[in-house]
């Protein structure tokens, strides 16, 4: 691919096919401020904040123009200066900036901005709306008084997950963004996956913020709180604090966790192994008995919600394991069967807000989980401490349940689960079998993977699938004849689980990091096998005596 150059702020810069010049400035480590711009999702060009002045002095938005070679810009001159802190006088007018309140204070685009620019106040008076916040949700709270109409949420329902939940209405300075048809959030058929609140940037959309209850449990000395880790979040956590993006720091979490106050920490890699022992056999009784196929992953509960909406015929086809976080937990409560337990999930997705809170979930007329908190939640706890996480010492989960193979950890990535299953059904692990796994189409962040895998006599066809609007494309495929599957992984985020809702906000880049580092956690293991984990015997044998299909397994109905 021919490489080209333009020159920005006198700085030359390299290009390829970047499709306009904000991308190629960001390329070249040149930061131009957005609001409305977003690398997956269509060019809206409402804020205007990313202005550049060109050679011939006009200024245009370098999100809408594409770069040429030997084209030069301006991102700082006078006149784009003046543009800029206008624009944001103007957004200021009608925002509601009580932002000591407001829970995205830290990661506000709009006051990371006012601050460069040295904008301090409306000067065209503060015109603001408070329309009432809608917290009808158990995922995401809306607050209207606070949305710079960037459209980012609206794109990102729409073009990337496909569920439309979000819409614009009315024209000009009456515009607004709200749930479609006017409703509450909770009453459209919005999947809880948090991805609108991720692009969001500002406060107008938020994930639900449940720090204070776990607080008010670990100053309650009637329960044991236990807290268990799902595998993505151990690559989501250190770039807040100084670190690469992608590091794993499972043992600064768990130390983090036990400086906080919590009782025992337990890792969901563990689960996750046991949810492929179920799964995997679920499958091959599956195809054994030749019942209808693909047989669809449950561990999504973005994608279980989704179904429920919008497929529920599908429903039968979907495996009937619980996620990895439910069995986690049902293994917790027998674990500590008799004591007042606080069971406390830390989860890069949203959407397991909701998962918990699932009366056919409960076990024995409980829930197996009380309180779920996100990535960004715990990053959160961690900076109240003032920890200086960067250099904790690394410490490991509490056993009996905190053993894993490689098996468990890559759960967090697009295709992982698959890889998983596909290690379990081989039974191999020769480097030469791993690295066949490893190529046959499984990994990368690729949207929608379609593959074969030969087991034995048998050849598996396999689809892996993120993000919704590729979801329903796939389906769509499968509904028409076009496609036949023995199985299908569906992860409602795009990539998986490093791209929760619940994670903070990444690029692709970083997203391919926190995919490089679950690997590398991969390659450390020693056992590679979910079959291998010394732990499941204590589980199969101890915990689950005999209970494992009614403590484990769901029918979604």
């Amino acid at each position: 691919m021919e490489t080209k150059c333009m020159i920005i702020d006198g700085q030359t810069c390299s290009f390829t096919d970047e499709p306009n010049v904000l991308e190629v400035a960001r390329a070249n480590r040149i930061d131009i401020p957005s609001l409305c711009y977003c690398e997956n999702l269509s060019v809206y060009e409402s804020c205007r904040m990313c202005i550049v002045e060109k050679a011939d002095g006009t200024v245009d938005t370098s999100c809408s123009f594409a770069p040429e070679d030997g084209m030069e810009v301006y991102t700082n001159s006078p006149k784009v200066q003046k543009n800029r802190k206008m624009i944001l006088e103007l957004l200021l007018g009608s925002h509601r900036t009580e932002c000591t309140t407001c829970d995205k204070a830290s990661t506000c685009k709009l006051l990371e901005y006012c601050t460069r620019y040295r904008v301090r106040s409306a000067r065209f008076g503060n015109l603001h709306t408070t329309p009432p916040i809608d917290d009808s949700s158990v995922c995401v709270v809306r607050d209207p008084s606070k949305c710079v109409l960037c459209g980012q949420c609206v794109r990102m329902c729409d073009e990337v997950q496909n569920i439309k939940a979000l819409s614009f209405y009315r024209h000009g300075s009456h515009s607004f963004v709200a749930p479609v048809n006017n409703m509450l959030l909770a009453d459209t058929n919005c999947v809880g996956c948090g991805q609108c609140a991720s692009v969001c940037p500002t406060g107008a959309l938020v994930v639900k913020n449940e720090i204070d209850r776990f607080w008010s449990m670990i100053h309650d000395p009637r329960h044991k709180v236990v807290v268990q880790v799902a595998p993505a979040v151990r690559v989501g956590v250190a770039e807040a604090f100084g670190l690469p993006a992608g590091t794993p720091v499972m043992g600064k979490i768990v130390t983090a966790l036990r400086r906080i106050g919590v009782d025992v920490v337990y890792d969901t890699n563990l689960s996750a192994d046991l949810t492929i022992i179920e799964e995997a056999a679920e499958f091959m009784e599956k195809l054994e008995t030749g019942a209808s196929l693909p047989l669809f992953t449950s561990c999504c509960p973005g994608w279980i919600q989704h179904a429920e909406h919008k497929y529920p015929e599908l429903l039968p086809q979907i495996s009937t394991c619980g996620s990895p976080m439910e069995m986690m937990g049902a293994l917790i409560r027998r674990q500590f069967a008799g004591e007042r337990v606080f069971s406390v999930a830390i989860m890069p997705c949203t959407a397991k807000k909701f998962e918990s809170r699932r009366e056919q979930l409960d076990k024995d007329g409980v829930p197996v989980v009380d309180l779920v908190l996100t990535t960004v939640e715990l990053i959160r706890m961690i900076q109240e401490l003032v920890l200086d996480f960067k250099n904790l010492p690394d410490a490991e989960a509490d056993h009996p349940l905190g053993e894993f193979t490689g098996s468990g950890v890559i759960f967090g990535v697009t295709g992982g689960v698959t890889e998983a299953a596909i290690r379990r059904v081989l039974a191999d692990t020769s480097s030469a079998t791993m690295q066949t796994i490893a190529e046959c189409g499984v990994r990368g962040l690729d949207g929608t993977k379609i593959f074969e895998v030969t087991a034995g006599d048998m050849t598996l066809r396999i689809g892996v699938v993120s993000g919704l609007k590729n979801t329903d494309q796939l389906i769509a495929k499968i509904k028409s004849g076009a496609l036949q599957l023995d199985f299908v992984e569906v992860m409602a985020c795009p990539n998986g689980c490093i791209g929760g809702g619940g994670q903070p906000s990444a690029t692709s880049w970083t997203k391919a990091q926190r995919s490089a580092g679950l690997f590398r956690v991969d390659e450390a293991c020693e056992l590679k096998l979910p079959q291998d984990n010394p732990s499941l015997d204590y589980v199969y044998n101890t915990l689950l005596e005999g209970r494992a299909h009614e403590l484990l397994h769901v029918k979604y109905v």
